[in-house]
């Protein structure tokens, strides 16, 4: 479907847009931190590893929710309260976690992702509103990774160190204020996506079937990325390489959403898409022969810059299967759910001594992906000639 030659609605201010664009980088913060706050709280004693993963998976997992829920059942008014709202409940909820110890972290984290969600769901109402959907959603993308990493990147230097784990929570909690401060600032409300304010905000079935593509993606993704650091140990190489890795990855993600927001609307989703599920399956068969640590490395970069290329492609896929956009308001959810259910499949299918099952996974969850993708562009190419692809 072609992009509107305008904004559906009023066009936010330049001003707007950065608020906007800052209420969700605030709300998807915590999922670059995980590993380092978490970790911290491990390292100190107050949660053991499987209570690690208890709070990753249920804080990832309520973000997705909440941000579906909000896309599926809310009307995008009253922005200013529920930004605001949201961000004060965020930090109170940081706080709160640096009191908490054992299964009370999960609780915590649990509901930490129901604001997040709510933040990240009012920017993708906005990227849902744009005339380029796919360039505002690259946008996010690399502001968020971007923003993700320097965080880290400062916490780890001037934070963690000194004040432990509850230092980097409080930092949060300070971030999440500013957030709802700004919140003030944005617009009110956006316009109906559709013209029917009474009609279902909820998608067609097709559209539904293209979450479900969005969802597999992002699980064989990270299903097969928490398993980064076990596979490099199983292929022999030197403890500081996966760290190098990790590092390069997170580069290549930035680079990734630069290169798709700079592509946006001069490149079709289905050809896009497919060309990275071809050299994603290069990637596995590369991990798969437990490479030596120059390919290892390699591979990870490549990998790391698919992950962040991607997924604006797949904004133009869903709208095309729901060009109501109401199933756009659910890719955050869907990319969130993915990303948290993911390592629990592929836990599964591996072993202490092997971690290759995850690549089995990945493999899977990603021949799924394009046998979705395949049926809804011969769908498209089916349909009225008025209705052409982005």
């Amino acid at each position: 479907m072609n992009a509107p030659a305008a904004w559906i609605g009023a066009r936010p201010t330049a001003f707007q847009l950065s608020v906007i664009l800052l209420v969700g980088v605030c709300g998807v913060m915590i999922a670059g931190l995980q590993p380092l706050l978490l970790g911290a709280l491990l390292q100190e004693g107050r949660i053991t590893a499987a209570q690690l993963g208890h709070a990753a998976t249920a804080e990832l997992l309520l973000m997705g929710i909440a941000s579906a829920y909000a896309g599926g059942r809310w009307k995008a008014e009253r922005l200013r309260a529920i930004g605001a709202i949201s961000g004060l409940a965020l930090a109170a909820l940081n706080v709160a976690t640096i009191w908490a110890s054992g299964e009370m972290v999960t609780f915590m984290r649990a509901l930490a992702g129901v604001p997040s969600g709510v933040l990240i769901w009012i920017t993708i109402a906005m990227i849902a509103r744009s005339p380029t959907p796919e360039r505002w959603s690259g946008i996010y993308l690399t502001i968020q990774t971007l923003a993700q990493f320097l965080a880290a990147t400062a916490l780890t230097a001037w934070v963690i160190a000194p004040a432990g784990a509850n230092g980097g929570f409080i930092a949060l909690a300070v971030l999440c204020v500013v957030s709802a401060v700004a919140a003030l600032a944005l617009p009110n409300r956006f316009a109906p996506l559709v013209a029917d304010s009474t009609a279902s905000n909820m998608p067609n079935a097709t559209g539904f079937v293209a979450l479900a593509a969005t969802f597999l993606w992002m699980a064989f993704i990270v299903g097969v990325w928490v398993y980064a650091e076990p596979l490099s140990r199983q292929s022999g190489h030197a403890p500081t390489v996966v760290g190098v890795a990790v590092s390069l990855s997170l580069a290549f993600q930035v680079l990734g959403g630069a290169t798709a927001t700079a592509l946006a609307g001069r490149l079709r989703w289905f050809p896009t898409l497919m060309l990275c599920a071809v050299i994603y399956v290069a990637c596995l068969l590369a991990f798969a022969t437990l490479p030596g640590a120059s390919l290892y490395l390699a591979t990870s970069s490549v990998f790391g810059f698919l992950w962040m290329f991607s997924l604006p492609f797949f904004v133009p896929m869903v709208i095309a299967a729901d060009p109501t956009r109401r199933a756009a308001l659910l890719i955050g959810g869907a990319e969130l759910a993915g990303g948290s259910l993911g390592p629990l499949f592929a836990s599964f299918v591996v072993t202490d001594a092997d971690v290759r099952g995850s690549l089995g996974f990945g493999a899977f969850a990603l021949a799924l992906t394009v046998v979705i993708a395949l049926a809804l562009h011969r769908r498209e190419r089916a349909l009225p000639a008025t209705i052409v692809e982005t």
